[in-house]
Formats: C-alpha cells, structure tokens, sequence
C-alpha cells in the first residue's frame, strides 16, 4: 500500500515530526511504502474561492499542489499530521486540504483509507475535540476510511512527546494499516 502523510507542522523537528517518523517506520516494516511531505515548505497558496476548477480540477492556480495532488492520488492512505493550533490543524495543513476541491472526485473516488497524527500542549480530555470534529468530517465528506489516530495530549516539546505513549502508539497505527 502506498501511504502518504501531510506533516503540516512549520516545526520540521518538533513533536509532530517525532510522531511522523514512528508512524512511518511501522508502516514501512509493516510492508507499506510511505512518502511523507512536509507541506510547511511547500509554496501552495490558499484556495481562492474562484471554482474554475469546477471541483474537479485542474486549479487555476500552478504552484507546489500541482505535484502534490499527484502524490496524493498515487496513494492509499492519506495521514494528517499538525501540531494543535488554536484547536485546529495549522495553516499550512488546512491551506492543502482547501486545495483538495480542485480533486475531489478523484480523491472521493480513491476511497483512501486515512489516519490522523495530532501534538499539544494541553492534556485536558477536550484538547482535541473541534480537530476529531473537523477530521470526522473530511472522513465523511471523502468517504475515506479512518484507520485510527493518535492524539498526543501533553506534548509541547519534542522532550515530552519522546517520552510518552505516544511514540509508540504512531508506530504501532503505522504497523497495523491493512
């Protein structure tokens, strides 16, 4: 299976990365071949609402989404993974998956199997809850298949995240993809 995974984090070596790379080294063991794109240095700008695309593309904008969305295409599964910001996905994840209207049969029609890695700071029991609530939706909306999710509570730093269950919770997710 072909994974790919969206690291949205502008932090390339933070806790959300930490989370990426185990997760990726269990679904490589597991067989899989993974392709993890760090969109924060991607050049993608946002959607601009203009529906040239038609809802099936191709954008009116070229930039860095344009060899994304190929890569995304190719794929099985498609993994979410941001650090928690103000209780959403970054910027820098929300700006692709604005950018997915100009694929959207494509990637309805792929019927990817998906995932969601997550990192903050908080650790109260609602921490995540408008991100699941956000993720459950692009879920329905794609008709993917969620595969699971790890959400790391309590991982401002990546000091925190090495040393929680988590690390070995993106592994384990990553090794039971099927």
């Amino acid at each position: 299976m072909r994974v790919i995974v969206l690291q949205g984090s502008p932090n390339a070596n933070g806790s959300t990365a930490r989370l990426v790379a185990e997760f990726a080294r269990g679904a490589a063991e597991a067989g899989h071949d993974v392709d993890v794109v760090d969109v924060a240095t991607l050049n993608i700008a946002p959607c601009t609402g203009c529906v040239a695309c038609g809802y099936g593309g191709p954008c009116a904008q070229s930039d860095d989404f344009d060899g994304l969305r190929e890569r995304i295409l190719l794929s099985d599964a498609l993994v979410f993974a941001t650090p928690l910001y103000y209780y959403g996905m970054t910027a820098q994840l929300k700006t692709v998956i604005d950018r997915f209207c100009a694929a959207n049969p494509e990637i309805t029609g792929k019927r990817f199997k998906s995932a969601l890695l997550a990192v903050a700071w908080n650790a109260d029991g609602w921490t995540f809850d408008a991100l699941e609530a956000h993720y459950n939706t692009l879920v329905r909306y794609l008709s993917m298949r969620d595969c699971g999710r790890v959400l790391g509570r309590g991982c401002g730093t990546p000091a925190m995240t090495a040393r929680s269950a988590y690390i070995r919770e993106a592994y384990e997710l990553g090794r039971s993809l099927r």
